[in-house]
């Protein structure tokens, strides 16, 4: 059997051969990269143009040299909700650029001083239950919303489960776009769809671009979640590195990849778009086609910000009804609190430790509680939720140490921090344990 040659990271295809690559790449983002901004009230159309638009600072920033599409992250989706609700969503999304900060700060960093600093501030005790407190913060609305219409939430969310379980290939990589599609047909047979707003809505439109408002209490509440989605970044790479066969981590770097991302999200919240962060369902295109080449990469973002000023599009994503969001979500979002258990089990985190046991509960009640307004105030700032059970389980991880002989703080013989990941079609790499 003949292998398929590889396309390398610097290769350009001719573009009848491209196109479909990066249309390919476009798609396999498109319904993750949507579903952010239509849960936290900001718009597709701003998201796709941001997604976008970091994609290509972030190819500029690290040469060339590292093939990586950037796109919404799911684990900012609580504390924003959580700050518009409370303050509005320019504060919100100042909070998110400033999210960006703390990636550029960490990358100045780690150029200087390495990682090995990461490692002993995020071991697998803090990151995983900080994991786990993304995902149940955000299950009260995934259910009121798929409580909207059961029928087109089952649907949804059976079509995704079955993506991801059966499938193969490409639609293997594109669960949540397979399920939103299956239960968008369902509400447009059983007449749940209003078509009118397509129909009206015009062809060329441009996003609705917010600007930001100025907020420390957003920044205390949403930047600190950046150094959970460091640790997703750095697998990330590590598994990029793997599969197209390349030092990445050295060259380009490692300071230069956080770099990158953290100038396309300071951006993207400048603009009133989310967060964004290197996707692993364009990871999985890159193992499963072996084409690694940066310029179909760049050609998926150029066409993302094309499609950002196409006003019937935008309000073809706004029409999807409530409760198919609903359904994808409980599948969302339950996966990222399980991916938060898979971190501690995989890292062998010892829960007969008392220590270790104390660190968990306190980070997962604090996390969750924000439900029931568990904030620290500090003068004027209001600190809860996601960020008080981040630096709350930092300051425990560091007043009482793992003592032990043998193995990094937080388990027994394996590496202290989650910065390996699998993607479909890379065996040789570890799951997931981080949510975008």
């Amino acid at each position: 059997m003949t292998m398929r040659r590889i396309v390398d990271v610097g290769e350009r295809l001719p573009f009848g051969q491209a196109l479909p690559l990066s249309l390919q790449h476009m798609f396999a983002m498109f319904g993750s990269t949507v579903l952010v901004p239509f849960l936290t009230g900001l718009d597709p159309s701003v998201a796709l143009f941001t997604g976008g638009l970091g994609t290509l600072l972030y190819l500029l920033m690290t040469r060339g040299k590292i093939p990586a599409y950037l796109g919404s992250s799911f684990a900012f989706i609580a504390p924003i909700l959580a700050v518009s609700k409370s303050q509005g969503q320019g504060e919100a999304l100042f909070g998110a650029a400033m999210s960006g900060v703390v990636y550029i700060v960490v990358a100045l960093v780690i150029a200087r001083f390495g990682t090995r600093w990461l490692e002993k501030l995020l071991p697998p005790i803090v990151v995983g239950p900080v994991v786990v407190v993304i995902g149940l913060s955000l299950a009260g609305t995934a259910v009121s919303m798929a409580a909207k219409g059961y029928g087109a939430a089952w649907v949804a969310l059976g079509a995704a489960m079955a993506a991801m379980v059966f499938f193969r290939g490409f639609l293997n990589v594109v669960p949540i776009l397979f399920g939103i599609a299956a239960g968008y047909l369902y509400s447009a047979i059983t007449g749940q769809v209003d078509w009118r707003p397509v129909v009206q809505a015009p062809w060329f439109s441009p996003p609705d671009f917010v600007t930001p408002r100025p907020s420390m209490s957003a920044v205390w509440t949403i930047a600190p979640v950046a150094l959970v989605t460091i640790a997703e970044h750095i697998g990330h790479l590590l598994v990029t590195e793997n599969i197209v066969g390349r030092p990445l981590m050295r060259d380009p770097g490692l300071h230069r990849s956080l770099l990158g991302d953290g100038v396309a999200t300071a951006v993207a919240g400048l603009m009133g778009g989310p967060p964004t962060t290197t996707y692993g369902e364009n990871i999985g295109v890159m193992a499963i086609t072996r084409v690694y080449s940066v310029w179909v990469i760049g050609g998926a973002a150029v066409i993302a910000v094309m499609f950002a000023f196409i006003g019937k599009l935008g309000a073809l994503v706004h029409s999807i009804p409530v409760p198919v969001m609903g359904g994808i979500s409980v599948l969302l979002f339950g996966t990222i609190a399980a991916a938060g258990v898979r971190m501690v089990v995989e890292h062998r985190v010892d829960f007969s430790n008392p220590r270790n046991l104390a660190i968990a509960s306190v980070i997962m009640v604090l996390g969750v509680g924000v439900v029931g307004d568990t904030v620290l105030h500090l003068g004027g700032l209001e600190i809860g939720g996601l960020a008080l059970a981040t630096f709350g389980g930092m300051i425990l991880n560091a007043i009482f140490p793992e003592r032990r002989e043998g193995g990094p703080s937080g388990g027994p013989g394996r590496h202290a921090g989650p910065w390996k990941e699998e993607v479909p079609g890379t065996p040789a790499a570890e799951e997931p344990c981080v949510p975008r």
